[in-house]
């Protein structure tokens, strides 16, 4: 793969304005397994009885069976590849990264520009007064967090299935869309919508895409491919630019 590195470290040099699209692959190094394969949150939890606000305002104390488990990826710590991506943008060469993961992993590794594309488990909030509470509120409650005025259970601010993509992530994601010529995906089949349409965006407006995922997933699309492990394949291409600069 050392070729397909090269390519895609020239590429990446060569472009003006580079950006990331990152998914539940990136973190599986982490100790997050993939919500969806197996063993996952969806195969333990029915997502329409879990994952949707409907059933949170039906049930929340249900729904917090599930939320318990995800409070325990704060626990979790960034990988070489998130470093990888965090050491690119302070060489001023990745622009931008939109992470459909909810897990902090991009900010926990130094990355700074990242639009949580679906949210994430850093605030919760409380659905009845709007009351906004950070992390630390809610892992310092013995049982499951309720609202200091409403006493009402809180909800992270995640993006449920049923729950429309924030508007303030709409706009920073199109943002950084509209000014990139190169487009990075990183660990994700690229099946959720809306966010699977990005790819689709860089190429029409003629950007290229680079793609590393362990099971590549974009076929025509990816300019370049490298298939391989996020962390192993992120850290060589990372190393490959920095010798570049360095020369």
């Amino acid at each position: 793969m050392k070729k397909e590195i090269e390519q895609a470290a020239a590429a990446i040099r060569n472009a003006r304005f580079v950006i990331a699209l990152t998914g539940a692959g990136v973190s599986t190094e982490s100790g997050i397994p993939d919500f969806r394969s197996k063993g996952g949150l969806w195969s333990r939890f029915d997502p329409m009885e879990y994952g949707t606000i409907g059933a949170f305002k039906k049930d929340p104390a249900k729904v917090w069976h599930m939320l318990d488990e995800l409070l325990e990826l704060t626990d979790t710590k960034p990988n070489k590849g998130h470093l990888a991506m965090a050491r690119l943008e302070g060489m001023g060469l990745l622009d931008g990264i939109i992470t459909q993961n909810i897990d902090m992993l991009h900010q926990k590794a130094g990355s700074k520009t990242v639009v949580e594309f679906h949210g994430s488990i850093a605030s919760f909030r409380c659905l009845a007064c709007q009351n906004e509470y950070p992390l630390a509120f809610v892992q310092e409650q013995k049982n499951h967090p309720v609202c200091g005025t409403c006493k009402q259970l809180l909800k992270p601010d995640m993006v449920f299935f049923d729950e429309q993509i924030p508007a303030a992530a709409l706009m920073a994601s199109k943002e950084l869309i509209a000014a990139a010529d190169l487009l990075l995906v990183a660990g994700t089949s690229c099946q959720v919508t809306p966010a699977s349409s990005i790819p689709l965006q860089i190429k029409k407006k003629g950007g290229l895409i680079i793609e590393i995922n362990l099971e590549p997933a974009l076929d025509n699309l990816a300019n370049i491919t490298l298939q391989g492990r996020f962390a192993t394949t992120m850290t060589r291409l990372t190393d490959q630019l920095n010798a570049g600069k360095e020369e």
